[in-house]
């Protein structure tokens, strides 16, 4: 079968030509009659969504189902999916840019589904129940709803939806409008153009503002897909096209018809389409357009401006290098000597020939055409000695990935440049909404894609819409996915509990080898129990904290402690958040104490009672926290008599102090026994630090140590003098003379050196001289005859001085110069 010239289907309009490319056929049952429904296309050759115009009458069928029905198919006009209609009135009917149709009812209520039927709701508000909402607008993300009074209501985000109002327009009749997306606006806001009266009235978030035009009212109202431009249709059937700020106008078409045009939309951003059921006009500020898809019942036809390079290739004529290496490649095939002539004559620009040839074979839709343009590229590097073969490569694989997703089975039309845009991974997904596993797995490989979602996607699918049991699922599942990498068994599990499959969601999860994944799902589906321990396997602290304080919030605390009680590591845990408390610095005494009940840890749970005690202000109150604790040990006070004793005598030493409080100018509460007794000695109160010593069976050692320290504190240098005629020390003298000379009373601090026994000889020297006595230090060298010691004193004292010469006639007796 001969294959037709491209050119043959080219139309030349003034300077540019343009083609109709035929992409399917037989596309919709004859016995449906477009003309009836409401149909909205998705984005980058989407699918397309049919419901019946209930504004128009439609004669009775017996064999045709009577229910109402959003119909979704493919380009091709393959039915995807069918979704019963209960829900009222539809008044708006569009796709976002993921390719999720959204339905907006009469009273304001938004479903958003996928292509599966699945979907999501939620309400306009705003007063859309009472008014009702009477058209609606989309784009990639959002839409405007236009309600019977005039108030405009706005969604930003289809996934966090929250409607606004707009800045209301005037009262009258809205004949026709449209929204500039908030992308392409200076003020970040959708911006609504409304058509009342002769002009137009522009609304965002903040105000609507008049732009004082009066050639209205028009009856339709287009903006472009970048912002730029705005088309207006009169009613006396002119179409202006001008700047969307209103400031210039860029042409005006007179289509001469009576008749109002049945859709008036943007082609790309240069050209509108005005088609009436049996005549399209073409508009334009340029005068050529992008592309737009044709969509009848015989035929899915694409519509566009013939492409630079493919006009450079194939116009009648022309004598482009890369027109002449296609036909060096034919002239090849045909065995013909003429094909060295073409390249000889081409020569100089050869490179050039050839990425034209590779640039026009992407926006060839013909897979014959696309063939002999690469044969031709190929020719063409086999003769050059150096060329970067990447862009080739890659456009043999965008063309494979391209006609494969053209093919009718699919219905997904992508042209090019729309394939760039929408980029391979975009393309996957658009083929997971249709669960093309298959398809999207070899694009996924050729390309060198990863292929975990997918799979991810493909088992998801199969808990929901499976019909086996839960075993045989997971089994399946588990077959086709293991030793795949990156696989999140989460996820699908997720999709299994959320499907009421809560059995078949835990096996799952046994799969998934990060606990991290694991463990939050199990808390949603109350396995508690199987999500500590799946948190402790990790390893992970954080994770167990994290499940512990969820659990803790949740469970009574009865229950939270038989959980943790047989799991060591939790309850360690636990244990060591409540010691650390909650960032004020406070242990959670609470929790801590009725953690060690439960487990009949009595003598922890006695030492929260004491750290409690220590921390009260008041001594009553240590003192009742101190016979908490003493009664929690006394159930085994044979095995407690040490901690018995010890609180025993705390309690004492509480009420002594709290007497002492009372009686005396200064607080003692707080305080250890040697403390309060420094205390009292150093205030003078002698008997009472005698009565605390008897109490508290407080050795003499201590005592002389703790007296000692008072009255050097005190700078008593009287009782201390007393204190050294004593014939003994208990600590010896040293730790006088240590203590005294410290406090700088060197004097004093020099009567203690001779009571010092057990002294090597030469440090009773450096005690005189650190006291300042350097000729008894001398003294004591030349006892001893140390010459070098002697000798730096002197020299330290000076030769000169009378202390130097009283050293020097001490030495000269033992020292021969």
């Amino acid at each position: 079968m001969e294959v037709a010239h491209p050119t043959a289907g080219w139309e030349q309009l003034g300077e540019r030509f343009y083609r109709r490319i035929q992409l399917y056929t037989q596309v919709f049952d004859q016995d449906l009659d477009l003309d009836n429904y409401i149909v909205a296309g998705a984005p980058y050759g989407g699918a397309i969504a049919l419901y019946r115009d209930e504004d128009k009458l439609v004669a009775f069928q017996p064999t045709k189902a009577t229910k109402p029905s959003i119909d979704i198919y493919s380009c091709a006009g393959k039915l995807i999916r069918r979704i019963p209609w209960d829900k009222g009135s539809v008044k708006g009917l569009g796709w976002s840019e993921e390719e999720k149709l959204l339905a907006v009812t009469a009273d304001g209520t938004v479903r958003c589904y996928d292509l599966q039927g699945d979907f999501s709701q939620f309400s306009l508000g705003n007063g859309a129940e009472e008014s009702g909402v009477r058209s609606c607008k989309f784009y990639d993300h959002g839409l405007v709803a236009l309600l019977s009074n005039n108030a405009l209501v706005s969604v930003s985000s289809y996934d966090e939806p929250r409607p606004k109002l707009l800045a209301p327009p005037p009262d009258g009749h809205v004949y026709s409008w449209n929204i500039i997306p908030p992308a392409y606006t200076l003020s970040r806001s959708v911006e609504v153009l409304l058509s009342i009266d002769q002009t137009i009235y522009v609304s965002d978030a903040t105000e609507c503002e008049d732009r004082f035009l009066d050639i209205g009212p028009f009856t339709h109202i287009a903006v472009s897909p970048n912002g730029k431009f705005a088309a207006l249709y009169t009613a006396t059937g002119k179409a202006h096209v001008i700047t969307s700020d209103f400031q210039t106008r860029l042409s005006e078409h007179d289509s001469k018809s009576k008749i109002p045009p049945k859709y008036f939309q943007w082609c790309g951003n240069d050209a509108v389409v005005i088609a009436w059921e049996d005549e399209v006009h073409l508009v334009g500020p340029g005068e050529h357009y992008d592309g737009v898809r044709v969509i009848a019942n015989d035929t899915c036809d694409f519509i566009q401006k013939v492409p630079d390079v493919i006009e450079e290739v194939f116009r009648l004529g022309t004598d482009s290098p890369a027109s002449i290496l296609l036909d060096a490649v034919q002239q090849l095939e045909a065995q013909s000597p003429k094909a060295d002539d073409d390249i000889q004559l081409i020569r100089p620009y050869l490179v050039e020939a050839v990425d034209t040839c590779v640039n026009a074979a992407g926006h060839e839709f013909n897979i014959h055409w696309q063939k002999q343009l690469l044969k031709a590229a190929s020719f063409g590097k086999s003769v050059l000695d150096i060329y970067n073969s990447d862009d080739f490569v890659d456009m043999c694989e965008t063309l494979r990935v391209l006609n494969a997703v053209r093919f009718f089975e699919i219905g997904l039309p992508l042209s090019y440049e729309q394939y760039q845009r929408l980029s391979p991974s975009g393309l996957i997904a658009r083929l997971l909404n249709r669960h093309e596993y298959l398809l999207a797995l070899r694009i996924a490989g050729y390309l060198r894609l990863p292929t975990d979602k997918i799979y991810v996607h493909w088992a998801s699918a199969k808990v929901r819409n499976g019909t086996e049991d839960d075993d045989a699922i997971c089994r399946k599942i588990v077959e086709k996915l293991s030793g795949k990498p990156g696989i999140s068994f989460e996820a699908i599990a997720r999709a299994a509990y959320d499907e009421g499959r809560g059995r078949l969601a835990t096996e799952l999860l046994n799969h998934e080898p990060r606990a991290g994944r694991q463990v939050p799902l199990l808390l949603s589906m109350e396995e508690d129990e199987v999500a500590l321990d799946k948190a402790i396997e990790s390893g992970d602290t954080d994770l167990i904290y994290a499940v512990l304080h969820q659990l803790k919030r949740k469970l009574p605390l009865a229950t939270f402690f038989r959980v943790i009680n047989t799991r060591p590591t939790a309850t360690a845990l636990v244990e060591a958040s409540a010691s650390l408390g909650s960032g004020e610095g406070h242990e959670d005494t609470a929790l801590l104490k009725d953690l060690y009940y439960q487990d009949d840890r009595r003598l922890d749970g006695a030492a929260v009672f004491i750290r409690e005690a220590l921390r009260q202000p008041e001594t009553r109150t240590a003192g009742d926290k101190l016979a908490l604790a003493a009664k929690l040990l006394t159930d085994n006070a044979k095995e407690n008599v040490f901690e018995l004793t010890a609180l025993k005598e705390a309690a004492t030493l509480l009420r002594m102090q709290e007497a002492f409080d009372r009686d005396l100018t200064d607080s003692f509460t707080g305080l250890s026994v040697n403390q309060t007794m420094f205390k009292l000695i150093r205030l003078g109160y002698h008997g009472r630090a005698k009565k605390i010593q008897s109490e508290f069976k407080v050795s003499e050692k201590v005592v002389w140590w703790i007296r000692l320290q008072a009255l050097v504190a005190k700078r008593d240098w009287n009782e201390i003098e007393e204190v050294s005629k004593a014939r003994k020390s208990p600590i010896g003298w040293e730790p006088f003379y240590n203590q005294t000379l410290q406090a700088g009373n060197l004097r004093l601090a020099a009567t203690f050196i001779p009571k010092c026994t057990g002294l090597e000889p030469g440090e009773i020297i450096t005690m005189y001289e650190k006291c300042g006595m350097r000729v008894k230090a001398a003294e004591e060298a030349v006892k001893i005859k140390d010459a070098e010691s002697w000798s730096k004193l002197l020299e330290a004292a000076g030769r000169g001085t009378q202390e130097g010469r009283e050293i020097e006639r001490l030495g000269l007796a033992v020292f021969k110069k």
